[in-house]
């Protein structure tokens, strides 16, 4: 028997009640529940599950991208997906200047360190919809650790991982495709 759906679940973890605290999962993280999302798009299912654990989900937008050097050639297509989907494309000058090297059009910003106005600036002043940033290691006050916290605290959809950013891609096409998100019994799967 082969199922005609996908099944994804996704831990419930209140970051917002916890201000200070870096989002990049640990050994000793607990969540307070978990959701699932079912659909027969991949896609819309990872899309229910980021909205039933009440994460914005957008649609269009711009986009934060800053991801360690292992990780640039991997963001790329998810860029240029992001990018077509109508997305405006903002990175540091590292993964920027590697994006407009493999074609992909993106607006420069300061890292938090770097001066002002900085990518925290434009989170705070609601210039960014959506954040892709891959932790480059484990020192504990990075940029990084600013730029994740600043989101839960405004309500921005952070993406730690290439894997989470293509699934989350992928709900965006999705959803953008599809005008209708249908809900329906889980007995009727």
């Amino acid at each position: 028997m082969s199922l005609n759906y996908y099944s994804i679940k996704e831990a419930v973890l209140p970051f917002n009640r916890f201000p200070g605290v870096d989002i990049i999962l640990g050994p000793e993280m607990k969540s307070t529940g978990e959701v699932m999302g079912i659909d027969s798009s991949f896609g819309i299912a990872f899309a229910k599950t980021q909205i039933a654990i009440n994460q914005e989900f957008p649609t269009s937008g711009s986009v934060f991208i800053s991801v360690n050097d292992k990780d640039k050639q991997a963001i790329t297509g998810i860029a240029k997906k992001l990018s077509e989907l109508g997305f405006n494309i903002i990175s540091t000058a590292g993964t920027a200047t590697f994006l407009e090297e493999n074609g992909i059009k993106c607006d420069k910003v300061l890292k938090i360190r770097e001066g002002r106005p900085n990518v925290l600036d434009m989170i705070k002043n609601g210039k960014i919809d959506l954040i892709i940033n891959t932790p480059e290691g484990s020192s504990a006050r990075s940029d990084g650790y600013y730029l994740r916290t600043a989101a839960v605290f405004h309500n921005i959809p952070s993406v730690t991982t290439i894997s989470g950013a293509a699934a989350m891609v992928q709900g965006i096409y999705e959803m953008k495709k599809n005008s209708e998100v249908k809900v329906k019994p889980i007995q009727d799967y």
